[in-house]
């Protein structure tokens, strides 16, 4: 996926679109064992500075572990098949995405807006 894109001023949240191809365990730091079934999902995140250098790191495949989506975007049965930033804060955004749960507190240690995960996995 190219990862040269710049992004209109103002845009502070980003949604990866993220296909697994197969069913997956990994372990997300601190949040232990995670189970992922093949399928589409959706991460929620923000960048208050440098949104295009957030979104590069995550396409990037040479990185340093440290948020739970890295976990995920390690393993080499899933891709990220597409980007959309927006103006609209990471937890309003994150809110009105219909999708289920799939692994509790995913991508939402530091949340205070009780939004249970900004991972969604995303209906068939």
């Amino acid at each position: 996926m190219k990862s040269d894109f710049s992004y209109p001023a103002g845009h502070i949240s980003y949604r990866l679109h993220i296909h697994v191809r197969k069913d997956i365990r990994i372990v997300a730091g601190a949040l232990g064992s995670c189970n992922f079934t093949a399928g589409d999902y959706i991460y929620t995140g923000s960048a208050r500075r440098n949104l295009a250098a957030r979104i590069k790191r995550h396409l990037s495949d040479n990185k340093k572990l440290r948020w739970h989506i890295d976990y995920l975007l390690a393993d080499p049965n899933v891709d990220i098949i597409g980007v959309d930033t927006s103006h609209i804060p990471e937890c309003q955004w994150n809110q009105h995405l219909s999708g289920g749960i799939p692994v509790s507190g995913f991508g939402a240690s530091d949340c205070r807006k009780r939004c249970g995960a900004h991972l969604k996995s995303l209906p068939a």
